[in-house]
C-alpha cells in the first residue's frame, strides 16, 4: 500500500502567493472607492515602458517563427481583455471644471482574480502541457503589452469622448 504524503514545498508554494494576492487585494479593495485624477496626456506611459521591456526581451532571445505567432495570439488575446477591462473603470468628468477622474471597479478588480486564478490552474497543469519556458515568457510578456496598451487606449477614447460631451463640442 502506497502512501501520498504532500510535501511542504508544494502546498507551500501554493499557499503563500494566495495570501499575498489576498493582503494585496484587500488593501486595495480599500482604495477603490476613492475617485482618482485622470491624466490623459499620462496614459501612454505604462504600455511605452512596458514596450520597452518587451522589445528587450524580444531583441536579447529573439522568438522562432511559432514564437513570433504565439506571441502576437497572446498580444490579441491580452489586448481584447484590456480592452474589457479598460470598460469597467469608471471614469467622471466634473461639470463645472470639466476635470477627469477614475475610479477602478470591482468588476474590474475581479477580473483580475480570474486572470490570476487562470495563471495558476495553467501552473498546476504546467508539467503536463510542455510548453517551452522562453515561448512562454514571450507570450506573457506579449499578452502584459497587450492588455495594458489597450486599456489605457479604450479609457482615453472614453475619456475624450465625456470630456467633449462635458463641454458641449462636436465630435
Amino acid at each position: 500500500m502506497q502512501v501520498h504524503q504532500v510535501q511542504p514545498a508544494s502546498w507551500v508554494s501554493y499557499v503563500i502567493p494566495i495570501v499575498v494576492l489576498l493582503l494585496v487585494m484587500t488593501l486595495r479593495m480599500r482604495r477603490m472607492g476613492r475617485m482618482r485624477p485622470l491624466k490623459l496626456e499620462q496614459l501612454w506611459i505604462v504600455p511605452a515602458l512596458y514596450l520597452v521591456v518587451v522589445a528587450g526581451l524580444f531583441a536579447q532571445h529573439p522568438p522562432t517563427l511559432v514564437g513570433w505567432l504565439a506571441a502576437v495570439a497572446a498580444f490579441a488575446i491580452g489586448g481584447a481583455l484590456g480592452w474589457q477591462r479598460g470598460k469597467f473603470m469608471e471614469i467622471h468628468v466634473d461639470p463645472e471644471t470639466h476635470a477627469l477622474n477614475q475610479k477602478a471597479s470591482m468588476a474590474g478588480m475581479l477580473f483580475l482574480v480570474a486572470l490570476i486564478a487562470v495563471r495558476f490552474a495553467v501552473r498546476a497543469a504546467g508539467g503536463g502541457l510542455h510548453v517551452n519556458a522562453a515561448m512562454l515568457i514571450d507570450m506573457l510578456a506579449a499578452f502584459a503589452l497587450g492588455m495594458f496598451a489597450m486599456q489605457r487606449l479604450e479609457m482615453y477614447l472614453r475619456a475624450k469622448r465625456l470630456l467633449a460631451e462635458a463641454r458641449g463640442d462636436a465630435l
